[in-house]
């Protein structure tokens, strides 16, 4: 039998190395086979300006080819507010979103990772969040790319929201990336990071083990890592 999952590497863990120059976004799939790691995940912001730049896209997937590393998604930040309150605005963060979808597909990905972002009470947001990603999930169905939201920050890191809202996006494409390390919901104060990992995971298509400090043992200090991929475990997910 083999493994129980795989290890993929998220870009922004080498985002320092990326922001000083000594790595290029070209340069992440030789990177991440030097690891050992067979599989990765972009980060738009470090080709802001190549999405529809199809020379760059091409080159890209040969240095994937040609190391043997598979693409798997792109995170998708700065794009504007899915769930502004503002329809115009709202569904201008959605067009800006298609070409990260393309791009994807191009790429051989399965997933664009984007924000639950919102303004207004919690009801109200949760409406205009799924809004926005419906809106988005039905140009990505054409594609066959999904559309994953991670906890991060406000009320998407409220694991009941999330999952409340992707429920009420009802749609196939609709999907979730929890991350171990990203709780933080605002005010100083961090929602349950198990409680809120078993809420998304039935939605999960991908999943963020984040690490921070390690201890004398080579452990998280602030996850227990055993705990949490039980969780994941536990909802059947054997995905990277």
């Amino acid at each position: 039998r083999g493994p129980l999952f795989e290890i993929s590497l998220a870009e922004w863990s080498l985002h320092r190395a990326l922001r000083k120059g000594e790595l290029t976004n070209l340069d992440f799939p030789k990177k991440a086979k030097s690891f050992g790691i067979g599989a990765i995940e972009y980060v738009n912001s470090f080709w802001k300006d190549k999405a529809k730049d199809a020379k760059y896209v091409a080159a890209l997937k040969k240095r994937c080819s040609d190391e043997g590393v598979r693409s798997l998604l792109i995170m998708c930040d700065g794009e504007g507010a899915l769930g502004d309150p503002d329809p115009k605005k709202r569904q201008r963060a959605v067009d800006n979103h298609h070409k990260w979808v393309v791009a994807a597909k191009e790429l051989g990905c399965h997933s664009i990772r984007v924000n639950a972002q919102s303004r207004g009470k919690y009801d109200e947001q949760m409406k205009l969040a799924a809004d926005g990603l419906r809106k988005l999930c039905e140009f990505a169905d054409v594609h066959d790319i999904y559309v994953i939201v991670e906890n991060h920050g406000g009320l998407s890191s409220n694991g009941a929201w999330l999952s409340a809202t992707l429920k009420a996006v009802d749609h196939k494409r609709a999907g979730a990336l929890p991350d171990f390390g990203n709780f933080n919901i605002g005010g100083g104060k961090q929602y349950d990071r198990y409680k809120g990992v078993h809420e998304l995971m039935p939605y999960a298509k991908a999943v963020s083990a984040k690490c921070h400090e390690f201890d004398g043992n080579g452990s998280d200090k602030r996850t227990d890592f055993l705990r949490m991929m039980r969780i994941v475990l536990a909802h059947g997910y054997r995905g990277y």
